[in-house]
């Protein structure tokens, strides 16, 4: 405690790390070009997408599907017998189906936006988490606006190098936007207040979402009987909070086409703001 009372009372103690020096208080002062009220028009309104970069993290992607309109890169996650993460072009495409869906989603919502693969399920919907966390750490530095996770585990060993990812995501201007599990359990990205949550409505309207103020899902998206492309290029209807969540995504890439300053933080203001049960209906 004495200590703790000496470096208060000094009088020429340096500043607290992270503090803010008063000469540096001008630098950091924003432009004041938010409008009175945050409306749709404001956030999306007329974008397309353009120039915002779409990581799916899934089961590959089916750029050939016509739903999809190509993608910028793909790759392909596995470990080593060192379990060192090996990154290669995808050759194989969607494994499943699953991360074709998803993208078609978003591309529907941004058409000019551009959609990148980084496949870490394989067949069946299998994965592991050591391939999970290898994919999301290689999306996170390839600097992608926004990563979609229509994916989680179960595993609570690796919930705490997750977490770090998504912190590390979120610093770095990244917006994950994490899919809730289909049944009542714990599992993770989703979970973590740096990302983006989504569960499902049933409303047919794709634009339509909502705000949960009962977190931890904090938003609501399409996700009931939404038709999709599926590999092979195949069209299936399907539900799920894994194809509510590129429709958050989607609608994310519109939001960064208008407002590329945005941070996470801001972003996510501006959903709550143009939630159809908040602003999005007046």
């Amino acid at each position: 405690m004495s200590e703790v009372a000496a470096h208060s009372g000094a009088r020429e103690a340096p500043l607290p790390a992270w503090s803010l020096p008063k000469d540096a208080v001008d630098r950091i002062a924003l432009p004041d070009d938010w409008p009175d009220r945050v409306t749709r028009e404001w956030a999306f309104g007329g974008s397309t997408g353009a120039g915002v970069r779409v990581c799916i993290l899934d089961s590959g992607v089916d750029g050939d599907h016509p739903s999809v309109g190509g993608l910028e890169s793909a790759v392909a996650i596995e470990l080593d017998e060192r379990d060192e993460a090996v990154v290669e072009p995808d050759e194989e495409g969607d494994v499943s189906g699953h991360g074709t869906a998803c993208a078609g989603i978003v591309r529907a919502l941004a058409p000019d936006c551009r959609i990148s693969s980084v496949r870490v399920l394989g067949a069946k919907f299998t994965g592991s988490g050591g391939v999970l966390l290898a994919g999301l750490r290689y999306a996170i530095e390839q600097g992608f606006d926004v990563i979609n996770m229509s994916l989680s585990t179960t595993k609570k060993p690796f919930a705490v190098v997750l977490h770090e990812l998504a912190d590390s995501a979120y610093f770095r201007r990244t917006v994950l936007v994490a899919s809730a599990h289909n049944m009542p359990v714990e599992s993770y990205p989703w979970r973590f207040s740096s990302v983006i949550s989504v569960g499902s409505h049933e409303e047919t309207d794709p634009l339509a979402f909502y705000y949960n103020p009962s977190p931890p899902v904090e938003f609501f998206g399409r996700g009931v009987n939404v038709e999709v492309p599926w590999s092979d290029g195949r069209t299936l209807t399907v539900s799920g909070n894994s194809f509510a969540t590129p429709h958050l995504s989607g609608i994310c890439a519109l939001i960064l086409a208008q407002h590329p300053e945005l941070t996470p933080f801001q972003l996510k203001s501006v959903l709550y703001l143009t939630a159809t049960n908040v602003g999005g209906g007046k």
